[in-house]
């Protein structure tokens, strides 16, 4: 889930959507008078948080704040605890030292002060020498790195020119493939470059004083002139980007190119000095996600001047680099990203930022030291057993559906066969013992680290398939499903209160951890993850009524969705949220099941009030304005709202016909 560490957005309990509790089960037993003022159907995210939302604030540092922060908070507290402590334990390994020194590195403001832009010259000196396009070609190869992931991740963001993610391939599972994602943009997309309205016009000037600005703290004359360079530069490579919606659909990203055919199709730039130069030079077939960015990128190179693409490389090296540099850079960095794209007044303090960075450059050497401290064996033992019930319960749906034909029930019971559960934390943690970290150099133990995480993803284009490597570091409060890998992830740091109690009630733990569990397996049956067989390989293993069925109850879902609007002028996409509000409806439903056959007199009211709770969140307006806008995820009030296509839902509450959540039976939506 990492730049630092990109946090994996499959289930979107994320950096971006952080949360708040005490004890969840204080929390879950919130009473129904506290929210007097709005009844459950009407506003069942009021209802069930009131008192919460009433009493918090989203703190200064912050865009947004929901029902994980605390829980990230903590776990926080608790790393920085260990890390702290490495220096004074003399049984501490060469692992856990580095991890100390990374930390210590990125504390020491007064070195990074006093250094300058020193480390930072050698990179951009090598751009002012740039003389010709030939040159040119080998420094936009040399920027490539490993920092997206589609799938697992819906990370699709990286402002070097390309963003490479290593996995097997989507029509040939036993082998690992090079993808190619479109990146060099500053803002979060494509849109924020080309809508045509005045809040997108302010940002966009807001932008281009950011990149001025990070030219004069690094000492380039005009620096004006130069941001307006870069910023033409980017809304160039803008149209060239697909949107977030085809990024979202795996068909469109089924486009395998052998290395002869880049010449052809996207004629401009010297493709084998540039495959050469980024470590894949041996390399006969890639997998295109986005190949109108390919095509866009070499067709660029060839029209803009070198000065303009000079200028790009060294705002987006300074620009990425920021918090290992001076706080100038970090502050303004903070400015622009934080204040006016985030609406967060503060920055966060220095050790929150420290930890972000071991995070990133170390992040399963942190997550080593977490686990072996924190994470229970009966938490383990008591989330497997939740997830069998509710992938039991899963069959059971799946043998319910009338309108399912044999063949296609039978592939669907054939993926949850298959499917592999991590919990708590990957078998084979990554190595860090080549990864050279010094306690006095920030800047470079960040470079260091992010080429030793690319070439460990390009040697996995000479190794067999793992299915069951983790994509999740387990100090992550998060969860995902990985569809090409057919595997689950559970990360050790969210297996714990406000999300799940090993000895908490099955209602509390079935409406919180359980609806996640349902909602990463029912990823496996989703618009995108129902493309995928139980092997990983994307084939259509639907009939065509089958196919006709489900895509008829998506659009119902589709239509619900972008009938939601946060604002006037900003309703939710349907169509760019539909994979994750289809997991949230079968998720919930499948949990539901579990808990009924686990515990047949457990309390429908706490099991909905749990998984109510578990959204609380609140956000400032350009947190999630930039969420609607781009992210595959609803936000939490909203997805909240898919208890009303529930019949217990209504039951439980006595929610009735002329409530604004109220759907009469035939218009609930029912998918599996």
């Amino acid at each position: 889930m990492h730049v630092p560490i990109k946090t994996a957005l499959s289930f979107a309990l994320a950096a971006a959507l952080q949360a708040i509790a005490p004890s969840y089960a204080a929390q879950a037993e919130v009473p129904a008078a506290s929210a007097a003022a709005v009844q459950p159907g009407d506003d069942f995210f009021s209802y069930a948080n009131a008192d919460w939302l009433k009493a918090t604030q989203i703190p200064a540092d912050r865009g947004s704040w929901s029902a994980m922060a605390q829980l990230a908070e903590e776990t926080n507290q608790r790393i920085i605890k260990l890390i702290e402590a490495v220096p004074g334990d003399q049984h501490a390994g060469a692992e856990a030292q580095k991890v100390s020194d990374y930390y210590r590195a990125f504390m020491d403001e007064a070195t990074i002060d006093a250094k300058g832009i020193e480390p930072m010259q050698p990179a951009l000196k090598k751009i002012a020498a740039i003389k010709d396009k030939t040159e040119l070609t080998r420094a936009l190869a040399a920027t490539v790195r490993a920092d997206v992931d589609p799938l697992n991740a819906t990370e699709f963001h990286t402002e070097n020119i390309f963003g490479l993610w290593v996995a097997q391939g989507l029509n040939d599972p036993k082998r690992n493939m090079p993808y190619l994602l479109q990146g060099g943009l500053g803002l979060p997309d494509r849109v924020y470059y080309l809508e045509d309205n005045e809040r997108m016009h302010k940002l966009r000037t807001a932008y281009q004083a950011h990149i001025a600005a990070m030219f004069k703290l690094a000492g380039y004359s005009d620096p004006e002139t130069r941001a307006a360079r870069v910023y033409e530069l980017e809304r160039k490579l803008a149209l060239t980007h697909a949107s977030r919606e085809d990024s979202a659909d795996v068909l469109k990203a089924n486009n395998t190119w052998s290395a002869a055919d880049f010449a052809k199709k996207a004629p401009g730039m010297d493709w084998k000095l540039f495959f050469h130069t980024a470590g894949l030079g041996k390399q006969q077939q890639f997998m295109l996600w986005h190949p109108s960015a390919v095509v866009g990128v070499a067709a660029l190179l060839k029209e803009c001047s070198l000065d303009a693409w000079k200028d790009f490389l060294a705002f987006h090296t300074i620009n990425t680099n920021a918090g290992h540099l001076p706080q100038a850079f970090t502050e303004q960095s903070f400015d622009f990203y934080g204040r006016t794209l985030g609406g967060a007044p503060q920055m966060p303090v220095r050790w929150k930022r420290a930890l972000d960075a071991v995070n990133g450059g170390m992040p399963d050497a942190v997550g080593k030291m977490y686990v072996a401290k924190y994470f229970p064996p009966e938490s383990k033992a008591k989330l497997q057993q939740m997830v069998a019930n509710i992938v039991r319960a899963f069959h059971g749906r799946i043998d319910r559906l009338d309108w399912m034909a044999p063949e296609t029930r039978k592939e669907a019971h054939a993926k949850l066969d298959a499917l592999y559960v991590g919990v708590g934390y990957t078998d084979k943690f990554t190595s860090y013992a080549h990864l050279a970290v010094k306690a006095d150099d920030a800047y470079g133990n960040a470079e260091r680290a992010s080429k030793l995480h690319y070439a460990q993803q390009l040697a996995k284009l000479h190794q067999p398939v793992d299915s069951k490597e983790w994509c999740m570091p387990p100090q992550l409060v998060n969860a995902v499903n990985m569809p090409m890998q057919n595997a689950l992830n559970f990360p050790a740091a969210i297996l714990q209160p406000p999300f799940f109690d090993p000895k908490g009630p099955d209602a509390l733990n079935y409406g919180a951890i359980g609806a996640i569990i349902g909602h990463e397996i029912s990823h496996s049956f989703d618009d995108s993850g129902s493309q995928f067989d139980s092997k990983g390989r994307l084939r259509d293993w639907w009939t065509p009524a089958d196919a006709a069925h489900f895509k008829t109850a998506s659009n119902a879902l589709v239509a619900q969705y972008s009938g939601y609007k946060p604002f006037a002028d900003l309703a939710i996409n349907g169509q760019l949220t539909l994979s994750e509000n289809l997991s949230d409806l079968a998720g919930l439903a499948a949990s539901y099941d579990a808990f009924k056959a686990a515990n047949p007199q457990g309390s429908d009211r706490d099991f909905f009030m749990g998984y109510a709770q578990s959204w609380r969140s609140q956000a400032r307006e350009p947190s999630l304005r930039r969420q609607v806008m781009t992210d595959g995820h609803a936000p939490a009030k909203w997805r909240t709202y898919t208890v009303r296509n529930l019949d217990a839902w209504y039951k439980a509450f006595n929610v009735q016909p002329g409530q604004q959540l109220y759907l009469a039976p035939q218009e609930r939506v029912r998918v599996w």
